[in-house]
């Protein structure tokens, strides 16, 4: 493979080098390891590509769903199903347009060989918007195959407080796009029965614990109290009730931290970091990192590396703060490496590795 190798970095309890599987990416945003060894990589431009023996293959996938690049919108999410191997379904988020504004959509598809097949709509937040900001978009499937869709605020925040409107929360299908059984406010009125928690402002990271299995995100904060949260059924988080940040204005958005009834995050910065990208490190290449969650930031540039203890945060260390790169994705690989990318025009796939 036509890996580089460069520096080596330090960190409290390992010595990496950060080698470059590919560049070249207009604004990758999400990864996906599939089986046979290949990675596919989301450009939000709006196209799928796909990486082969550490080499970005020049034509991207064809047959994606009907997408709009606008803003902080185009094609954002990609997982697999949980038995890929056997169907060859995946599963996209990504920003839609029609007359009555844009909004959060995911679709279902059959991959063959370069090309997307069988592509069905199954989610779509509601009400559409004029905004592009605060898509989120993250997914993440639990251990009993149901999918979990973080839908953002839409950069209108008021909205992430009602349950009749899908912005601002994580929402929890089926396969098929379907409320999930068990849902909590299935045969609730006033409230959308595919909502799993809500009073969330715009996740960017969401990832399945190794070992319990609980569903953890981050979510960016105005300026400052971006959070990092368990996701747990028909909570609210608060948002913009209780915050920990301010307005970009500077003036507050409420004088509260704490409210009865709103959770409080498990962890939060301010000032604020911009996390994107989420992963609890669960190879054996690294042993000092066993267990660690590790966040990527935007604004800050930086990977963070936080050790949590009955959960608490214990240790914070931030890592790659030289890299001068916003890192948008943080993936743990099948080859017991941490996976990168960073958000830029020619935006890059790395892979932590140990320095020899």
């Amino acid at each position: 493979m036509a890996w580089s190798a460069p520096e080596t970095w330090q960190s409290d309890k390992a010595s990496f080098r950060l080698e470059t599987v590919a560049s070249g990416l207009e604004h990758p945003w999400s990864i996906a390891f599939l089986p046979d060894g290949r990675q596919l990589v989301t450009e939000r431009a709006g196209r799928l590509r796909v990486i082969q023996n550490g080499s970005l293959q020049e034509a991207p996938v064809t047959g994606l769903p009907e997408l709009v690049v606008s803003g902080q919108g185009g094609l954002l999410d990609v997982v697999l199903h949980p038995q890929f191997t056997d169907n060859n379904t995946l599963f996209l988020s990504y920003a839609h347009r029609n007359r009555d504004g844009m909004t959060t959509r995911v679709a279902r598809a059959t991959l063959n060989g370069t090309r997307l097949e069988e592509v069905t709509v199954i989610f779509e937040a509601a009400p559409r918007g004029n905004t592009s900001r605060h898509f989120a978009g993250r997914m993440v499937f639990d251990r009993d195959g149901l999918l979990y869709v973080a839908v953002g605020d839409r950069g209108e925040m008021d909205r992430a407080q009602d349950l009749e409107d899908d912005a601002g929360g994580v929402h929890r299908i089926t396969v098929d796009g379907k409320p999930a059984p068990g849902n909590p406010f299935v045969g609730k009125a006033g409230a959308n029965d595919t909502f799993y928690s809500w009073g969330n402002r715009n996740i960017q990271g969401m990832v399945r614990h190794p070992v319990s299995g609980e569903i953890w995100s981050h979510e960016h904060g105005p300026r400052g109290g971006d959070e990092i949260n368990i996701i747990r059924s028909g909570i609210n988080y608060g948002w913009p009730e209780i915050t920990y940040g301010i307005d970009y204005s500077g003036l507050p958005i409420t004088n509260r931290v704490k409210k009865e009834g709103m959770a409080q995050p498990l962890h939060y910065w301010d000032p604020s970091i911009a996390p994107s990208g989420m992963a609890f490190y669960t190879g054996e290449h690294f042993p000092g990192w066993q267990g660690d969650l590790f966040v990527g930031a935007l604004k800050m540039q930086k990977l963070v590396r936080l050790t949590i203890d009955d959960g608490e945060v214990t240790e914070e260390e931030d890592l790659l703060t030289d890299l001068g790169a916003r890192i948008r994705d943080v993936r743990m690989g099948p080859d017991g490496m941490l996976w990168l990318l960073t958000d830029a025009p020619q935006g890059k796939v790395y892979r932590l590795v140990p320095a020899e």
